[in-house]
C-alpha cells in the first residue's frame, strides 16, 4: 500500500495549494475584515439621533439634530461614519424643516447632507418621520396625516432616486404611546381613544408612504424600526392591564403586516375608535416594498412590575434575542437590530458585545438577522426622561461625545467590524443577494 489517502494528497500538493481552491473551494474565509457594502454583506450601521417631537402644548420643539450639534457638524459626523468603516447609516431628513406645507418642500439642508452621504459612499436608510410632524400638520390625531405623508415620501424618493432603503416612520408604537397614552409629547393625551387614533393614523401613513416610495423604487427595502419590549408581571395575581400592554406592543406591526390581533386587542380597538372598515383596510395585505422588521432594544425596554406597581429596569431577563424571536415567529420577516446603546460609557463596550452575541446566537437559531446598529453616532440629550423636559442632560451613549471625540465603544465597534465585517447577510448565505427586482408579495403554499 502506498500509505493513507492524506499522505497521497499531501504528496500531490506539498504546498497545500490544491487545484481549484483559488475559485473559493476551501479558501477558509472567516468573514473578518472591514464591511464591503455589497449586496451579500451583513449590514452594520449607526444612526444620527434625530428625534423631533413637540412638548409644552406644542410650544417647544425638541430637535435633537440641533441639540446634539448635527446641523453645525454634519460634514464631520458623516466623515466619522466613514472613518469607522461603516457602510450603512440610519439618517433623518428633518421632516419639520423639509415638509413646509402641502406640496411645498425646503430641500436646502437635505440636499447638502444627501450629496455628502453619496460622495462618501454611504448607504442611507432614510428615516422619514421620527417622533414628530411639522407644525402645520398639528399632531397624530390629524386624519389628514396619512395622505400628506404619502406625498412627502414620494417627493423624497423622486428627489433622491438613488436611495433604496427607507424607514418611513420610526417606532410607531412608541410614537403613539408617548404622544397619546402617556402624554409626554405632541398631542400630550392620556387616553385609550387618543392612542388608538394615533396608532391607526401612523400605521396608515406608513403603508401609504411605502406605496409612494414604491412608485419611484419598486425594489425599495423598507426597514420598519419598532421597539422590542416586554413587561414582567411580578404579582402573584396576574394583572389584566399588564397582559393587555404586552399585547398592544405588537399592534403597530399587526396593522402594518396585516396580522389579525387577538380577541382582547380587537375589542380594545373597536371600543376606542377603530371602525370595522378601517380594520378591514389594514388586513388587506402587506405594504409595498421588500419588508425587513427592525427590532430596537435597550435595557429599559424590559421592566419588572412589582406587586405595588413600581418598576425595575430588567435588562436581559429575556434580552433582544428572546423578545425578537417572538416577533419573528409572529411576522416571519427578515430582521435588523436597528437600535441599541448604553448610557454608561464604561459599560457600553460590554453592552455592544452582548448585543452582538445576541445577534450571533439568533442567527445560529435560524433567525434571519441581516443587520446591526449602534444608535447613535453621538451622545444624546434628555433621553433619560424621554425628552419630556428641557434639562440639557447629556446621555453618554454615543460612539462619540458631543465634541466628536471617540468614546470607548467606538473602539469596540471598530474591533467588532474588523472581526465580523464581511460575514454574509444570512448564515451560509454566500449565494444570497438583495436583488434589484421589484418587491412581490410571497404567498405560502
Amino acid at each position: 500500500m502506498a500509505g493513507g489517502f492524506l499522505d497521497l494528497i499531501q504528496k500531490a500538493a506539498p504546498d497545500g495549494q490544491y487545484p481549484g481552491d483559488q475559485y473559493g473551494g476551501a479558501a477558509g474565509a472567516d468573514g473578518s475584515g472591514a464591511p464591503t457594502g455589497t449586496a451579500q454583506n451583513f449590514m452594520f450601521a449607526t444612526g444620527i439621533e434625530c428625534s423631533n417631537p413637540t412638548i409644552q402644548g406644542g410650544r417647544v420643539r425638541r430637535d435633537l439634530l440641533a441639540e446634539c450639534g448635527h446641523y453645525d457638524h454634519w460634514q464631520q459626523d458623516l466623515a466619522l461614519v466613514q472613518d469607522l468603516g461603516l457602510k450603512y447609516l440610519r439618517y433623518h431628513l428633518p421632516l419639520h424643516r423639509t415638509f413646509v406645507g402641502p406640496g411645498r418642500y425646503d430641500w436646502e439642508f437635505a440636499d447638502a447632507a444627501m450629496n455628502e452621504i453619496r460622495r462618501l459612499g454611504l448607504t442611507p436608510i432614510l428615516d422619514l418621520m421620527h417622533f414628530g410632524v411639522p407644525d402645520w400638520l398639528g399632531n397624530f390625531q390629524n386624519p389628514e396625516l396619512p395622505l400628506h405623508f404619502k406625498a412627502y415620501a414620494e417627493a423624497v424618493a423622486r428627489r433622491y432616486p438613488w436611495v433604496r432603503f427607507y424607514t418611513p416612520i420610526n417606532e410607531i408604537y412608541v410614537t403613539a404611546r408617548n404622544s397619546a397614552k402617556d402624554g409626554l409629547w405632541n398631542e400630550e393625551l392620556k387616553t385609550d381613544q387618543g392612542f388608538v387614533t394615533a396608532m391607526k393614523h401612523l400605521c396608515a401613513a406608513s403603508i401609504l408612504a411605502c406605496q409612494g416610495i414604491a412608485r419611484v423604487r419598486s425594489d425599495a427595502i423598507i426597514v420598519q424600526s419598532e421597539s422590542a419590549e416586554y413587561l414582567h408581571d411580578a404579582s402573584p395575581t396576574p394583572r389584566p392591564d399588564l397582559a393587555l400592554m404586552n399585547r398592544l406592543r405588537l399592534l403597530s406591526l399587526d396593522l402594518l403586516y396585516g396580522v389579525c390581533p387577538d380577541a382582547e386587542v380587537m375589542l380594545y380597538l373597536l371600543d376606542n375608535g377603530l371602525t370595522r372598515e378601517e380594520y378591514q383596510w389594514f388586513m388587506a395585505g402587506e405594504p409595498a416594498g421588500h419588508q425587513i422588521m427592525g427590532s430596537d432594544y435597550y435595557g429599559k425596554n424590559e421592566h419588572i412590575v412589582h406587586p405595588d406597581g413600581s418598576r425595575t429596569q430588567a435588562e436581559d431577563v429575556l434580552g433582544w434575542r428572546e423578545i425578537t424571536r417572538t416577533y419573528h415567529e409572529r411576522y416571519r420577516k427578515p430582521i435588523f437590530h436597528t437600535e441599541t446603546n448604553h448610557f454608561d460609557p464604561d459599560v457600553a463596550p460590554t453592552w455592544l458585545w452582548k448585543q452582538w452575541v445576541n445577534v450571533l446566537t439568533a442567527r445560529k437559531d435560524d433567525m434571519p438577522v441581516l443587520g446591526f446598529t449602534w444608535y447613535s453616532l453621538t451622545d444624546q440629550i434628555d433621553w433619560d426622561i424621554q425628552l419630556a423636559e428641557q434639562r440639557g442632560t447629556v446621555n453618554r451613549c454615543g460612539l462619540y461625545d458631543l465634541n466628536r471625540q471617540p468614546r470607548p465603544v467606538a473602539g469596540a465597534y471598530r474591533d467588532l467590524l474588523s472581526r465580523y465585517g464581511q460575514i454574509p447577510a444570512v448564515p451560509h448565505g454566500e449565494m444570497f443577494e438583495m436583488t434589484k427586482e421589484p418587491a412581490r408579495l410571497r404567498v405560502e403554499t
